[in-house]
């Protein structure tokens, strides 16, 4: 048996995913103990199923902040006393080319600041490990490097709908099913600077009937991840050996 690690987790909604590593860290299928979760969305089905376990619960209002940001415009006060906007736009690969810099700016500028209220809640747990269980917020260089500690190694992961590198992006299981895929998945993988690019962990593939819907290829994919997201915790805890 690996050592047990602390993981913290971060949510947006329902929490499935959550519910999957909660149950395999209860029944101690897994060497990981969850210390918190966190959300962007007040009030979700996932806080709840947090709650229920008795792990400790917090809310960062991306929303709030973000439509704060636009209606009162961002000032250099506003940003965390850390923030060097030259330096994350060097590392941040999120933005294709022609992106205009003004948009670049207030994503980065905006996200920082939702970003160190995250920091700040996460900084009282002690973690080894951040799993993104159905978090639909991209991640800048800024928080990354203040979990990334380490060089080359990694502590943030995140669940992805497809099989990468294939259907990176929000709707992988949309995309696969509007491809006309024959074998669909899901990927485990580290969070790097860009958009579903981090090095992969582990992946479940499933078939795709020619009768299956979208709704099908949802559900076959789902019960994957259930099963795929808490062996990845579990590969992660005994590399610390």
């Amino acid at each position: 048996m690996a050592k047990k690690i602390n993981v913290g987790a971060l949510i947006s909604g329902g929490g499935t995913n959550l519910q999957a590593i909660i149950d395999a860290a209860l029944e101690n299928s897994i060497d990981a103990k969850i210390v918190f979760t966190g959300s962007d969305n007040p009030g979700v089905k996932g806080l709840e199923r947090a709650q229920k376990a008795n792990i400790d619960t917090f809310v960062v209002d991306y929303s709030k902040i973000i439509k704060s940001c636009k209606k009162e415009g961002i000032n250099e006060v506003d940003l965390p006393k850390d923030f060097n906007l030259e330096e994350i736009e060097s590392k941040q690969k999120l933005f294709a080319p022609g992106a205009s810099q003004e948009q670049i700016d207030f994503f980065l500028k905006s996200r920082a600041i939702a970003e160190k209220q995250l920091l700040d809640k996460i900084v009282a747990y002690e973690m080894d490990l951040l799993v993104l269980a159905g978090f639909m917020r991209v991640l800048t260089p800024y928080f990354i490097d203040r979990i990334n500690i380490e060089p080359e190694k990694y502590r943030i992961m995140n669940i992805h709908p497809a099989l990468l590198p294939s259907f990176p992006g929000t709707d992988g299981y949309g995309d696969t099913f509007a491809y006309g895929c024959k074998i669909g998945g899901c990927t485990v993988h580290y969070i790097d600077y860009g958009e579903d690019t981090g090095p992969i962990i582990g992946q479940k593939a499933f078939e795709i009937e020619d009768h299956d819907t979208l709704d099908d290829i949802k559900k076959k994919g789902l019960e994957k991840e259930w099963e795929l997201y808490p062996q990845c915790i579990q590969k992660f805890a005994e590399s610390l050996e």
